[in-house]
């Protein structure tokens, strides 16, 4: 006899274990299934544990450059790495146990083990306690993505890595091949190159972190390169042989030139693959690139099944999995009866991204070129963190917020930042896109000062030629 829920959410990453709380909350009966993890790869593996590594980088730059305000420190200052991966694996089973505690707290069944559909509101489970079969009016998949590999080299672990791999190292990179210049690529070049490693970083499109403002790119890449990373665009590898001693690269540069170069290791971000496959899903859902394909609620084309996270169509992103999770479960509960819910369909204009390099760099929306290519006739400006006092006095005058804006009516196209903190400001301009702010509204807004956001206001008012500090 098969178990009975309301829901069932296969996959409990930030979307999965954020829709079944959801559904929770609205009075679903409702279980998860998880064959490793709870909370998935972006609390065990990916976007909580890197956090914690490049803090420890962070401080050790820092340490590194007390000098520069004023104080003394003894003795050498040189990193631990093993410790420094001790603390971050800490930091995620805290997390792990935390999300255990709300499965709890919410009454949600987990049921840990290989999920397989076996119909849009069916599906069995294969795990210690051997083969469980399920059944739900609805049925959400989260199953999330996994790096993709290289065609010509798969990472072994050893000497060519993904992200899981670079975030338990057994041992130091003296000599590091970065494959691919996106948010998780340009992460571990930070992190690494602030340990004390030498980096290299091979970007096939003319510019790194290409999703972003073209001005950021540049600024980042001019930053990074006086750090001491080697930054190759327009480039791509063209082989890799591992082996015991490190990795031989072959390189096409942007002029077309095809040199090897010897690294100790490899890091391949060159994108992701959706976990999809082997659940059954072929006559369940239509798919595109193994992405399930869904409408803004997250449903199928089957009734009953829904989608939500790396699993359907980008960005891939955390913070946006977990809306489409609370969509989703509201969307679900309205279905069954429930009146008193009212979800909204995303907004993927209004999805920010951001890359906790250093520099960090943090957007959201439309670029001004993106803008332009729209049809826009644009109002930017941009206002350079060597204007702000806050910036100064934290010695983090490199930067600058920029933001973007349609000339005729006034709205807030887009925001684009590079800088210290950045990451925990672009809410701001988040906020103000939810409500469809205009240039006036953003103007008339106090700041409070000293600030770094300060330079949010500024950048505003240099969209419109009223800039006060610059």
């Amino acid at each position: 006899m098969a178990e009975k829920y309301d829901l069932i959410v296969l996959g409990s990453g930030p979307g999965g274990y954020v829709a079944a709380i959801r559904g929770a909350q609205l009075g679903l009966k409702v279980a998860i299934v998880e064959r490793e993890l709870l909370g998935g790869i972006c609390l065990n593996w990916g976007c909580i544990p890197t956090k914690a590594l490049l803090r420890s980088a962070e401080i050790l730059h820092y340490a590194q450059h007390a000098k520069d305000y004023g104080l003394k420190i003894a003795g050498e200052i040189e990193a631990d790495l093993d410790a420094v991966v001790k603390r971050s694996r800490g930091v995620a089973k805290q997390l792990n146990q935390g999300v255990t505690h709300l499965m709890k707290k919410n009454k949600i069944a987990v049921h840990m083990g290989e999920g397989t559909l076996t119909g849009p509101t069916s599906l069995t489970v294969k795990g210690e306690k051997g083969e469980e079969k399920l059944e739900a009016k609805h049925i959400i998949v989260a199953t999330g993505a996994r790096a993709r590999d290289l065609p010509f080299a798969k990472a072994d672990g050893k000497r060519i890595w993904t992200y899981r791999h670079a975030m338990t190292p057994s041992e130091m990179p003296k000599k590091l091949l970065v494959i691919g210049s996106g948010a998780i690529g340009i992460e571990f070049a930070s992190f690494y190159n602030d340990m004390g490693c030498d980096v290299t970083v091979v970007e096939m499109l003319d510019r790194i972190v290409p999703v972003e403002d073209k001005d950021v790119s540049a600024f980042l890449q001019k930053s990074l390169t006086k750090q001491g990373m080697t930054i190759m665009t327009g480039a791509g590898v063209e082989d890799i042989k591992a082996d015991a001693k490190g990795v031989k690269a072959k390189i096409k540069d942007s002029k077309g030139k095809v040199s090897e170069s010897d690294f100790t290791h490899c890091i391949v971000a060159i994108g992701i693959v959706p976990n999809t496959e082997n659940i059954g899903l072929e006559k369940l859902a239509a798919m595109d690139r193994g992405f399930i394909q869904v409408d803004p609620y997250g449903r199928t084309k089957s009734k009953g099944l829904w989608a939500i996270g790396d699993c359907t169509p980008g960005p891939w992103l955390a913070h946006k999995a977990s809306h489409e999770g609370v969509t989703a479960a509201e969307a679900i509960a309205q279905e069954l009866g429930n009146k008193d819910v009212h979800p909204h369909p995303l907004d993927r204009n209004n999805i920010p991204g951001c890359t906790y390099c250093h520099p960090q760099i943090a957007s959201v929306g439309l670029t001004e070129a993106k803008a332009k290519e729209a049809g826009y006739e644009v109002k930017a400006g941009t206002f350079p963190f060597i204007g702000n006092g806050k910036a100064i006095a934290l010695g983090e005058a490199e930067g600058f917020t920029k933001t973007v804006f349609d000339a005729k009516t006034g709205e807030l196209l887009g925001a684009h930042m590079v800088g210290a903190e950045v990451t925990e400001m672009i809410q701001g301009y988040v906020v103000g896109k939810t409500l469809e702010t205009t240039e006036a509204e953003l103007m008339q807004t106090v700041f409070p000062h000293p600030t770094i956001s300060e330079s949010m206001h500024e950048s505003v008012l240099a969209s419109y030629g009223r800039a006060l500090h610059i």
